[in-house]
């Protein structure tokens, strides 16, 4: 398990009890007391550190890098019933975002998502969760077909943003994420949308408009990386703790703006604590929210989540 700087007091807590444990199995010393004061001492620390989370501190949990990836809870909530399609039919298969049919118990969804790595290998082979236009387009396609067949659409925001290289650009980058929007405000069919990690900018949100919009509970999503935020307004990367607080990022504050519609609380610690756990939390808050959308017809749906989105943000004349 790696560690991240606040949460250092935990990790020396873990070590004093795995010492302690060591020295009763390999003596006679009772050490049943002096575990159990350790034990008590990282409950507290641990409610103490999570339950007070600053901004910054939960962008940098979102990045943890054992905390699971849009494969990770598609395998874990559809199983083997879960079918990857590829392509955009126009240029390639991107890898970075991932789609495909699964189910839940008897209902079949299309899952869309973003994918990081878990190596250098990976990541790279991932481009790092950072989509090409193609990678929008394939998104687009699935997003039509769960349409025509009448499937629910689930997307798994986690992506630093997307790809911005010079290739990617030439491919019309900004026209795929905006045909995404635009398409996706009148898809007549339930979009139910999680932010399971990074939420960054237009690259989250071409595949972000959805009915019901949630995040976990350790995540962010905005229109710009803290860091990105802190080098424009400051010329420098030394300034994205306050710029994290400034950004309004973290579920609580996108709440309060009523830019979603609710947080999915994650085990004490975050989700790479506690994977199962994670899982189960997302794959109930999906069920719930097919619930409320399913008996909704075709005109009433778009109606709704067109009227949802125009009633964001404030504005004087």
């Amino acid at each position: 398990m790696e560690y991240l700087d606040f949460e250092m007091p935990i990790k020396e807590l873990l070590d004093q009890l795995d010492k302690c444990q060591l020295i009763g199995k390999e003596s006679d010393v009772d050490v049943s007391a002096t575990c159990k004061k350790i034990d008590k001492k990282l409950e507290k620390a641990k409610k103490d550190i999570y339950k007070n989370l600053t901004p910054w501190q939960r962008v940098q949990l979102s990045r943890h890098p054992n905390r699971p990836y849009t494969l990770d809870y598609i395998k874990a909530i559809c199983g083997d019933t879960f079918m990857e399609l590829h392509g955009d039919r126009n240029v390639k298969d991107d890898k970075a975002m991932i789609g495909g049919l699964g189910k839940i118990g008897d209902q079949s969804f299309m899952f869309i998502g973003q994918q990081k790595g878990y190596n250098t290998k990976t990541r790279q082979y991932r481009n790092f969760g950072m989509a090409n236009p193609e990678g929008y387009r394939k998104a687009l396609r699935l997003m039509k077909m769960a349409e025509k067949f009448g499937i629910p659409v689930v997307t798994l925001l986690d992506t630093p943003g997307a790809y911005p290289g010079l290739e990617a650009e030439e491919r019309g980058q900004g026209e795929a994420i905006a045909r995404n929007i635009l398409e996706m405000t009148r898809l007549k069919t339930p979009i139910i949308t999680i932010v399971i990690g990074e939420g960054a900018s237009g690259g989250a949100v071409g595949i972000g408009v959805g009915d019901r919009v949630y995040m976990m509970e350790n995540t962010w999503y905005t229109v710009i990386s803290p860091e990105s935020c802190s080098s424009i307004l400051w010329r420098s990367w030394e300034y994205k703790e306050q710029a994290a607080a400034a950004l309004k990022l973290t579920g609580t504050d996108m709440k309060k703006l009523k830019l979603i519609d609710g947080i999915i609380e994650e085990p004490i610690g975050g989700a790479h604590t506690d994977r199962a756990g994670a899982f189960k939390a997302v794959e109930e808050q999906i069920l719930s929210a097919f619930e409320e959308l399913k008996d909704l017809n075709d005109t009433d749906l778009v109606m709704q989540r067109m009227d949802k989105y125009a009633a964001m943000g404030v504005y004087k004349e």
